[in-house]
């Protein structure tokens, strides 16, 4: 992979960083405190409990899939600047750039992230 290619990698990983980080920020309350703008969030009297429940959980699903996401993000900046990125985890084959276009925090090549998913489907039932 060339160097060019991996600038392109990094710039597209750093937009996808600022936007989860923003993301999260909302989640989050901003600038104030996260019990703070729960608190402030959910303390409308209109909705049932079952409702501020399930928007409760949902927004606590929300940030840890957004906080999930950015540590795959981080890891990938990592790898870039180890000189790791682009190389499947598994079998250290290059990872395709149009895989990485379509997910630039891959970690796999698209053979070995298949095998894992059946891998963890088997598991699962």
């Amino acid at each position: 992979m060339t160097q060019e290619q991996i600038a392109v990698f990094k710039e597209q990983l750093l937009a996808q960083r600022t936007s989860l980080l923003a993301q999260l920020s909302d989640l989050r309350g901003g600038t104030i405190g996260r019990a703070q703008a729960s608190a402030e969030h959910f303390a409308e009297k209109e909705d049932s409990t079952a409702q501020l429940n399930t928007a409760r959980e949902l927004e606590f699903a929300l940030d840890a899939r957004d906080g999930e996401e950015l540590d795959h993000v981080d890891a990938a900046l990592r790898r870039i600047e180890d000189g790791s990125y682009g190389f499947c985890v598994d079998c250290a084959m290059a990872i395709p750039p149009a895989r990485l276009h379509a997910a630039p925090d891959a970690l796999r090549c698209i053979a070995c992230q298949e095998k894992l998913e059946k891998r963890q489907a088997q598991r699962a039932q």
